[in-house]
């Protein structure tokens, strides 16, 4: 089940990731950038990233978190919180400068916000792709720490071995040779 989150999680980072964009197909800002869709972007990473944590808390409180593949697994989601956190900041720092945009009131104002505008939200779609990669190798590491277990199973009840009789102790006095057939019972 965790497994599967992740992978949805990591398709979901990596899809928007390569969808938002904010320069227009001549490779420029636009003249006018919309807030609104900056800011969804921002507000789309933002719930992303409250899954993300969700994650992360759920399998640090399970008992999973105390083996080795828990712990790498709860090691790469701490990174994947941190990094997609830092992709919702940086998304609304975008959205901010567009604001800033039409108020410019000297003629390179314009230039360094736009600038900055191009800085924040490549560093937001790069801080989802990284994001992205982390809940996969997550997923991978709990993957791999499942198929592990399924080639060293325990056997079940049906394939356990039958338990060797007990051993006689010390304690018991042997009554001596049991006759065979051929000698007789009396």
């Amino acid at each position: 089940m965790l497994i599967g989150a992740l992978n949805a999680m990591t398709a979901k980072f990596s899809d928007n990731a390569q969808q938002w964009q904010l320069l227009d197909e001549s490779g420029h800002v636009p003249a006018e950038p919309s807030y609104t869709e900056l800011l969804q972007h921002a507000t789309v990473a933002q719930n992303l990233s409250r899954e993300v944590l969700r994650l992360t808390a759920e399998l640090a409180a399970s008992p999973h978190s105390a083996n080795r593949a828990g712990r790498a697994a709860l090691a790469h989601l701490a990174r994947a919180s941190t990094m997609s956190a830092h992709a919702t900041s940086h998304f609304a720092e975008t959205a901010e400068a567009a604001l800033g945009l039409p108020r410019s009131s000297s003629p390179t104002d314009p230039y360094y916000l736009k600038n900055r505008m191009v800085i924040d939200h490549a560093t937001a779609r790069a801080y989802l792709r990284r994001t992205s990669e982390t809940l996969r190798d997550a997923a991978k590491e709990l993957d791999d720490h499942l198929d592990f277990h399924r080639f060293f199973r325990a056997p079940s009840h049906r394939e356990s071995p039958v338990p060797p009789p007990p051993k006689p102790s010390g304690r018991h006095r042997c009554p001596g040779p049991t006759p065979t057939p051929s000698q007789g019972v009396p």
